[in-house]
């Protein structure tokens, strides 16, 4: 099956040798996103809500290019440096989506790129 890759200058550039998305058949795998400023590629730091909202602009972005939405994403994986940023990124993912809610995971994790403090990837289905 082929794979096409997906970007968008309305996310940040991949930092590595990956791509912002790639479609396999009907599905869309988003890479991870941290609180990138897409025009700048800073790293967004501030409160961890306002952080959070940036990686899901991201990642709406990249649902965009995709011809999808947020409501086509099927599953997310959050990983974050510290749980007890859980509840406030849990707030802000509900402003994002609605039921019925993808499917979930979120892991402590070690380090993530760039010092970031939160990172979500997705997986979206399309028609």
């Amino acid at each position: 099956m082929p794979r096409n890759a997906i970007s968008t200058e309305q996310a940040p550039a991949a930092i590595g040798p990956y791509s912002q998305a790639v479609r396999a058949g009907g599905t869309v795998y988003l890479s991870g996103q941290i609180p990138l400023d897409p025009a700048s590629g800073a790293l967004v730091q501030a409160d961890i809500a306002t952080e959070a909202r940036r990686v899901f602009d991201n990642l709406k972005a990249v649902c965009e290019a995709a011809g999808g939405s947020l409501d086509d994403v099927a599953r997310i994986g959050i990983y974050v440096i510290d749980m007890s940023d859980f509840a406030a990124i849990n707030e802000v993912m509900a402003d994002y989506f609605q039921a019925p809610y993808p499917a979930r995971s979120t892991i402590q994790v070690a380090g993530l790129p760039r010092g970031a403090r939160v990172e979500v990837d997705a997986v979206l289905v399309t028609g």
